[in-house]
């Protein structure tokens, strides 16, 4: 059995909560892995990368990130070393991946929408979470003919000064866990910016996603070693 772990940011001021909705999520793609020994961990949860790692053969590791920037090519590995884990191979992460893309701009054509706020998290580390959005975002105009842009918690232009959207737009989240920032700070930038339009479930909500991990996890694309290749 190949050993797979999926790992996620996790909410470092309440670790649990999503960490259990990472094992919820990890439960559904592990139905569809029978030849996987797969585990989740957030790197939020003290200790939880050691425990997960602990005892088991080096196997793949699938970061639930949006992009292969500071944390999925320095930070996990770097936890992994000082949980002793050897020999993992870290995967490119979610939203890397072209089929989660596509996922996301087939949401935005079902939407119908006439402008198309792609809210993402953003980097004050690394350029590769924005230029993904950025290209995510040319790529909704591009097949859906609406006026898509990206906007940003971390970085410019930030979402909080997204103005004159109105009812003929949707905002959506290029996030992969419906935590904190999608919860909360999504839904505050928007009433700040006078948002108008309809909010959508993040992308990571989506029932097909478990499928496409399963996926990914099976194809063991490795991260890019260098810089992120949609930087």
């Amino acid at each position: 059995m190949t050993a797979a772990l999926i790992v996620a940011h996790g909410q470092p001021s309440d670790p649990l909560p999503a960490a259990a909705e990472l094992a919820r999520l990890a439960d559904r793609v592990a139905a569809l892995l029978p030849n996987h020994d797969l585990a989740a961990a957030t790197l939020a949860e003290p200790g939880a990368l050691a425990r997960a790692t602990a005892g088991r053969a080096p196997g793949v590791v699938f970061p639930l990130f949006m992009a292969g920037g500071w944390f999925t090519r320095h930070l996990i590995p770097a936890r992994l070393a000082e949980a002793g884990a050897t020999g993992w191979q870290v995967l490119e992460p979610f939203g890397c991946d072209p089929a989660v893309q596509d996922l996301a701009v087939r949401i935005a054509a079902q939407s119908r929408a006439a402008r198309v706020l792609l809210a993402a998290h953003g980097s004050s580390k690394s350029p590769a979470p924005s230029a993904i959005a950025r290209h995510l975002a040319a790529r909704i105009t591009a097949a859906t003919g609406a006026e898509a842009a990206a906007a940003f918690i971390d970085q410019t232009p930030r979402l909080a000064l997204a103005t004159g959207y109105g009812a003929d737009a949707v905002c959506l989240p290029f996030f992969a866990m419906p935590g904190g920032h999608v919860t909360t700070d999504l839904p505050a930038a928007l009433a700040e910016a006078g948002f108008g339009g309809r909010l959508l479930p993040a992308v990571g909500q989506h029932p097909d996603v478990p499928a496409l991990i399963a996926r990914a996890i099976v194809a063991a694309a490795p991260v890019c070693a260098g810089a992120c290749r949609w930087a």
